[in-house]
């Protein structure tokens, strides 16, 4: 994700597991290593992050190198861990969770209010990914990507509740699956497409519009950055090539630029907590 007040790019290597940072002024990466894998984070107003990670939501101060817990619904299975998540426009961070072994529909949905409380919000997943809310705050995006499926739901910005859940897209007939994704200013959904090396745009009426080769079969997520957020940034996995794949793909596992996509992005909501 850009941060729009320090203008870095920030992302996780998650089984690294560390939070990796990108200052596109001097081209430096830092690398910040994290005591548990790590499936996303959301940025808070004074500097710190909040992290959705093995341990369940912690508050993560990356100048400090202290992470200190806030609260877990994972807590009943260390094979559980939060996944992706975003944080809406009222500051409140939502987040899927996985099964590292993907046995039975245990993934769920979780919201992670300002004052630390959290709520189920749906559950009967496979892989908690590509949470993204429309520019007018009426819809949220959620995809099931093992079992092929992105759900919207309508969205009640003020009080945080969803409902109507229905089918968005569905991933059974095309190469890929959905993981990552964002919005545009458009409302189209952008979604990085795992195993299909690619990344597409999906129009609000669940059209894909365009579809746009990476070089590195596992793209994982993707979001807008630049000072004009008109720049796309992808990032890809190595973790599931199999060893006569890695030949194939020596870009996998890298953070891929694209320029002249066409579209702008939003900025990133911060944590309100």
């Amino acid at each position: 994700m850009w941060n729009t007040v320090d203008h870095r790019l920030y992302w996780v290597d998650a089984f690294a597991p560390a939070i990796r940072r990108l200052d596109p002024a001097t081209g430096q990466v830092k690398t910040f290593p994290m005591p548990a894998d790590i499936g996303s984070f959301v940025f808070c107003r004074d500097g710190t992050l909040v992290g959705g990670m093995r341990t369940g939501f912690n508050r993560i101060d990356l100048a400090r190198g202290t992470v200190v817990p806030l609260a877990d619904p994972v807590a009943r299975d260390p094979r559980l861990m939060l996944n992706d998540g975003k944080c809406d426009r009222r500051g409140r961070y939502w987040c899927g969770s996985v099964h590292s072994d993907f046995i039975g529909r245990q993934a769920e949905l979780f919201r992670l209010d300002p004052d630390h409380t959290f709520h189920r919000m749906d559950g009967d997943f496979t892989v908690g990914n590509g949470i993204a809310f429309s520019p007018d705050d009426r819809r949220m995006y959620f995809s099931d990507t093992r079992s092929e499926v992105v759900w919207v739901y309508d969205l009640d910005i003020e009080t945080g509740a969803i409902s109507n859940r229905r089918q968005f897209i569905s991933t059974a007939d095309i190469e890929g699956r959905v993981d990552g994704a964002t919005v545009d200013r458009e409302g189209n959904y952008w979604a990085a497409l795992i195993h299909g090396a690619a990344i597409a745009c999906f129009s609000p009426a669940g059209k894909m519009i365009e579809r746009i080769p990476v070089p590195a079969k596992q793209p994982t997520m993707v979001t807008f950055g630049g000072p004009d957020l008109d720049v796309m940034f992808v990032t890809s996995a190595t973790k599931m090539l199999e060893p006569d794949e890695r030949p194939l793909w020596p870009d996998a596992g890298k953070l891929v630029r694209i320029d002249g996509v066409g579209a702008r992005g939003l900025p990133e909501p911060f944590f309100a907590g």
